[in-house]
């Protein structure tokens, strides 16, 4: 007597494999998995990207306008003895791309690499820093509208 998997969801897997084509993609086709977090703080933008074993030396960032570049290459460890039995990890030239909705100010920019994870502290242009108004109380209680005038001719505006 033999064992079967029961796979219930195989279906499904299958079905993944026809309409993308990019899961029949041999290990080494697939770009390397880059998760990031982009967290819009009051004064600057932080980004934080999970880089496995990646040293400073072996990464770039480039920061132009409102768009953000991180590329570099993940190096494979050389194999001396025996062969795989799993083969999982991507390896090679990665690049990620994003665009921030707003002006970033590159020449201040931050970037920190401690055990994996890559910290970018992208600091926002003085133009798109939000400013606080302050509202100060008017004589008597009674407001005056900013966009109304005196018309000193006594005619009508609008008119």
């Amino acid at each position: 007597m033999s064992l079967t998997l029961y796979r219930p969801m195989r279906i499904f897997d299958m079905l993944d494999r026809l309409y993308n084509p990019a899961l029949d993609r041999p290990r080494a086709a697939l770009p390397m998995a880059m998760p990031l977090d982009v967290i819009d703080a009051e004064n600057d933008y932080v980004v934080n990207a999970v880089l496995p074993g990646l040293k400073p030396e072996d990464l770039n960032v480039e920061i132009k306008e409102n768009t953000i570049t991180l590329t570099g290459e993940m190096k494979a460890p050389e194999v001396k003895a025996g062969s795989y039995l799993l083969d999982e990890i991507c390896y090679g030239k990665f690049a990620r791309t994003l665009e921030i909705d707003g002006e970033l100010d590159g020449a201040k920019a931050e970037a920190h690499l401690e055990n994996g994870l890559l910290t970018l502290r992208i600091p926002k242009a003085e133009q798109v820093k939000p400013h606080r108004i302050t509202i100060t109380p008017t004589a008597e209680g009674v407001a005056t509208p900013i966009a109304a005038t005196a018309d000193t001719t006594g005619s009508a505006k609008g008119a």
